[in-house]
């Protein structure tokens, strides 16, 4: 029994330190958008640029550093 003068304060702060955190979430927009994660992941954005393309989709952009032309 003696136990328990330690266990319930310890308890109730782990509690309140729990909800504190949880209500900081809340605050700040943690939850805002909870369904953008999922559909960005499923559908394919077409705004999004092909690294394997230059600018404006003119060919393969040379990523050497050297200049000149990438088929070598």
């Amino acid at each position: 029994m003696i136990s328990l003068i330690y266990l319930i304060p310890i308890s109730i702060g782990l509690g309140a330190i729990g909800l504190g955190s949880f209500i900081w979430c809340i605050n700040n927009d943690q939850y805002d958008d909870v369904d953008g994660a999922a559909q960005r992941i499923l559908f394919q954005d077409d705004t999004c640029p092909d690294l394997n393309n230059g600018p404006r989709g003119h060919g393969p952009v040379n990523r050497s550093g050297f200049g000149g032309s990438s088929n070598s």
